[in-house]
């Protein structure tokens, strides 16, 4: 699912799909397509809308990283499950389950593992879920004590909430599904729509919870967040660029000296000024030039951002307008 506006990340999103922003110097649909090569999974449709020439233009037909690719683009958006109903013929073919996730969050989820339990169940459906500290943030999912689903809560108050599993929009369906989805409409959402119809017939859908990262960089705050983590290894994936090697140990950096600590990620073509002051983990994109005696400490610099001499950039995402993609 690759065709959503990502609001809730402006103004990185104004002018790419959210998918293509960059998490540890790679799209983070780019990121997903590696774990899904890995695990298995190499037949994938991706639903497009929002600037679709930017993701066509990087992952062409997938086989740069070792998936099949195709496309479903859509004129007006289908919301979540109408762009699945879209294309429930080639998902459908042969009968066999199949795995719909979002493509615009960062997760190294075991997709086996949720294949697994899916098949293990009666079910036409199985959500894979993750507990989270504060429910107030979260759609959360109420199950019984087989893990039968028995209804959701949206962002309930924690006194309220009868679940602390949250949806990591990550699910495996059986073809039956689309028995679901209504005929005369095709802009329907999972939460809103589907699985509200589920339940109303009493058909048997599970959850299965996962351990693994999950974080859908869906603000700015989560967005730093997972850059961070992907340099400080909390979710498996594979950066581009190079780690810059530590220069002055821990008294420079007690002192505020020129170095670098922490794991620097630096994209190729940066210019880095020798009298900079370097604290990981930081993630330096593509062409990103830094000037003389700046100190930049656990942020992003979007490709392309140009550090001015002496400035201080700490905790935040910097770049240049109209220079992510």
């Amino acid at each position: 699912m690759a065709a959503g506006l990502g609001t809730r990340l402006r103004p990185l999103t104004y002018e790419v799909p959210k998918p293509m922003v960059p998490v540890a110097n790679r799209p983070v649909i780019e990121h997903l397509l590696v774990l899904l090569r890995a695990q298995g999974l190499r037949e994938v449709i991706a639903n497009l809308h929002w600037f679709p020439d930017t993701i066509r233009g990087r992952l062409g037909d997938g086989s740069a990283l070792g998936v099949e690719l195709t496309y479903s683009h859509e004129e007006r958006l289908l919301d979540t499950a109408g762009g699945v109903w879209n294309v429930r013929d080639y998902l459908s073919a042969g009968g066999e389950s199949f795995v719909v996730m979002a493509g615009d969050a960062l997760t190294d989820i075991d997709l086996r593992a949720l294949a697994a339990a899916h098949e293990s169940n009666d079910g036409v459906a199985t959500l894979a879920v993750k507990q989270v500290p504060n429910v107030s943030e979260f759609g959360v999912v109420v199950t019984d004590s087989g893990g039968r689903v028995q209804g959701f809560q949206e962002k309930p108050d924690p006194a309220e909430a009868l679940s602390n599993l949250a949806s990591c929009m990550i699910y495996a369906f059986r073809p039956e599904i689309f028995d679901y989805f209504p005929r005369d409409d095709p802009y329907v959402d999972w939460a809103k729509d589907i699985f509200p119809t589920l339940l109303e017939h009493d058909a048997p859908f599970h959850v299965h919870e996962i351990d693994r990262y999950w974080n859908d960089v869906g603000s700015l705050p989560e967005y730093l967040r997972g850059n961070l983590d992907a340099l400080e290894g909390v979710v498996e994936v594979e950066p581009e660029g190079e780690l810059l090697p530590e220069i002055g140990g821990a008294e420079a950096v007690e002192r505020g000296d020129p170095g670098v600590s922490g794991p620097v990620l630096a994209g190729g073509g940066c210019e880095i000024h020798d009298d900079v002051r370097l604290d990981g983990p930081l993630v330096l994109g593509p062409g990103v030039t830094i000037g003389a005696a700046a100190r930049v400490k656990q942020s992003v610099l979007l490709p392309g951002a140009d550090v001015p001499a002496g400035a201080l950039v700490a905790g935040a995402i910097y770049g240049q307008g109209g220079r992510l993609a």
